[in-house]
């Protein structure tokens, strides 16, 4: 039944990301050179609602603080994430949205997948090598959150309720995904249905 539940969520969420122009290297080229926020503003929206909706259920009892899971910090993860927006931006394509173009029978999106597993494999044979480094030096304690939140088995940074401060950020990111301008002014764009081959 997980397996199954896995496939029609993942299924789901990969329409979704059609919808919504994700699956359009197009539409994240104009996201990240700031001329069409329109996906930006969909990509705050659903990580403000879904924030607001996760610390919300913790204060409600509806969501089991337990099932929250905090990564480990440390150097690495910010060297990788510039390594992964860089990768973004040049070929318009993240993990997720690879998948979900190469299914809707995007070729380049095929290009993108071969060269990630190859990216994987590649860390994983020198994984050793990059472990003896600083990059995995811990930040602030590794698993840690912002906030304390009560029941987590996790540290705060700070001594403010982590489920208050994840609503107010929540918040504040619904906020600037309202107040974010769709289109830049003096910019024309063309339709979402042109791929980009």
């Amino acid at each position: 039944m997980t397996i199954f539940l896995a496939l029609v969520i993942g299924a789901a969420f990969g329409f979704v990301l059609d919808r919504i122009g994700a699956t359009n290297p197009n539409w994240i080229f104009k996201m990240l050179n700031l001329t069409d926020l329109r996906l930006a503003k969909t990509i705050l929206l659903a990580i403000g609602v879904g924030s607001f909706l996760m610390f919300g259920g913790q204060m409600a009892g509806l969501v089991d603080v337990g099932h929250m899971s905090v990564k480990t910090a440390y150097v690495g993860v910010f060297v990788g994430g510039l390594l992964f927006g860089l990768g973004w931006a040049v070929s318009g394509y993240c993990p997720g949205t690879s998948v979900a173009a190469a299914s809707s029978g995007r070729k380049d999106a095929l290009f993108f997948i071969v060269g990630g597993l190859l990216g994987a494999a590649a860390y994983m044979v020198s994984y050793p090598a990059v472990k003896a480094t600083f990059l995995m030096d811990k930040i602030a304690g590794g698993k840690v959150t912002l906030g304390t939140v009560p029941g987590a088995k996790y540290d705060g940074i700070t001594e403010i309720q982590g489920d208050i401060l994840g609503l107010v950020i929540a918040v504040v990111i619904i906020f600037v995904a309202f107040v974010l301008p769709e289109v830049k002014t003096g910019t024309h764009t063309k339709s979402s249905g042109v791929p980009a081959e």
